[in-house]
């Protein structure tokens, strides 16, 4: 459980403090600095659809792996290793793709910068629990909000530093970022050595301990269930939203990228409040519904009358994300130790990943066999009704590690 002793921001935690916010921006870079500057990458460097259908579908990949390997990064490092690791890995990616003679240099680099981001994704949980007990709803809720800034900086300025200095310093300009989230990291490592000498030598307890078997937790099951609707939903949006919309509603691609933008934007009051109700109220469930409420309105409002309130219905879809922040704090507070944060941050965050890579393909197969967007937007619909379980199921505390001991 997160201490109730509420301590200054800066006591004797500012390095991690700082850390914790660069490694949040570093975190959705590589991603998103990529696609805005397709059109400058190929004239160096031919790409097929299919090249640029893997580096679309690479990220949920990639961080479904990650959720898997961070657990055990995290137990042979630690958790300040395991995110020096991360940096790194990010870093590496981002030189990669910006050296790259061809597409094997893109894609190598595109693998290496998601692998580094996926163990990114699935420590940061841990690391605010492990420093800021006292303050996990506010930490999480600045780092997803700051998360998402890193996803539309790089967006937003790509394609003019393309034009200014070339595609190649436009991918590798952003290693700036993670090797400066190093530098705190690093205070933080040499700081903790340093404790541990001028004690016993010994290591603290941290994440030595193994949590598994989380299949048999309701808990962890209701989390990653929760945690999959939203990201199913996501990736559905970015690959499919201004296709879909142009076709239901009439939008031009232009239009229908900027109301795909106003689904991230409409997003982030979500992100900085839903940690902080979290906190306060005795059944979460009503925010998973809230949440699953906006999804299905959504939706139904392109099924039903798309073009009146086209903006209206976008609105509801980008408000259906205040899932995803309030999975991320419900990895903190319905477990008790920092091994079983680690442990159901990996697993439901593989799962997630994992089913989110799907998400994609299965709306555009279901939108090939229907000729149609009636079928997908029902399929998102079935999704977003699925998460009425873990809102029922999570309405009353429990945590992992006791539901694993019974």
């Amino acid at each position: 459980m997160p201490d109730d002793r509420r301590l200054p921001l800066w006591a004797g935690r500012t390095a991690a403090l700082v850390g914790i916010l660069l490694v949040a921006f570093s975190l959705r870079q590589a991603v998103a600095a990529i696609s805005p500057i397709l059109g400058d990458v190929l004239v160096d460097i031919p790409l097929s659809t299919l090249d640029i259908a893997w580096l679309g579908t690479l990220p949920p990949l990639l961080f479904a792996g990650s959720g898997f390997i961070a657990p055990r990064v995290a137990r042979r490092f630690g958790l300040d290793g395991g995110i020096v690791i991360a940096l790194v890995l990010i870093t590496a990616g981002h030189l990669i793709r910006a050296a790259a003679p061809g597409v094997g240099g893109l894609l190598v680099g595109s693998i290496v910068a998601f692998a580094g981001t996926g163990i990114g994704n699935v420590l940061l949980p841990s690391v605010v629990r492990r420093y800021f007990p006292d303050r996990v709803a506010l930490l999480t809720a600045v780092y997803v909000c700051t998360v998402g800034v890193s996803t539309a900086v790089p967006a937003a300025l790509a394609a003019p530093v393309a034009q200014f200095a070339g595609w190649r310093f436009s991918l590798g300009v952003w290693s700036v970022t993670s090797i400066a989230a190093l530098v705190p990291w690093l205070v933080v490592i040499l700081r903790e050595r340093h404790r541990r000498a001028s004690h016993d030598g010994t290591a603290p307890p941290s994440t030595a301990t193994v949590v598994t078997g989380l299949w048999r937790s309701r808990v962890a099951l209701s989390i990653t269930l929760a945690f999959s609707t939203s990201t199913i939903l996501t990736y559905a949006s970015f690959a499919w939203l201004p296709e879909i919309l142009g076709d239901v509603a009439g939008t031009t691609p232009a239009e229908g990228g900027v109301l795909l933008a106003v689904t991230g934007l409409v997003s982030v009051p979500g992100a900085l409040l839903a940690p902080l109700l979290v906190a306060r109220l005795r059944n979460v469930g009503w925010l998973i519904g809230a949440g699953i409420v906006s999804f299905v309105l959504g939706y139904l409002g392109l099924l039903l009358a798309p073009a009146p309130l086209t903006l209206l219905w976008v609105l509801l879809i980008g408000l259906g994300s205040i899932l995803f922040p309030v999975c991320l704090v419900l990895i903190n507070g319905r477990t008790r130790t920092p091994a079983g944060t680690v442990a159901l941050s990996g697993f439901a965050q593989g799962v997630a990943y994992a089913l989110g890579a799907l998400g994609p393909l299965l709306v555009g197969l279901l939108h090939d066999v229907s000729d149609g967007w009636t079928l997908p937007l029902l399929f998102l619909l079935v999704v977003a009704l699925v998460a009425i379980v873990p809102a029922v199921t999570l309405a009353r505390p429990a945590f992992v590690e006791d539901e694993l001991a019974r």
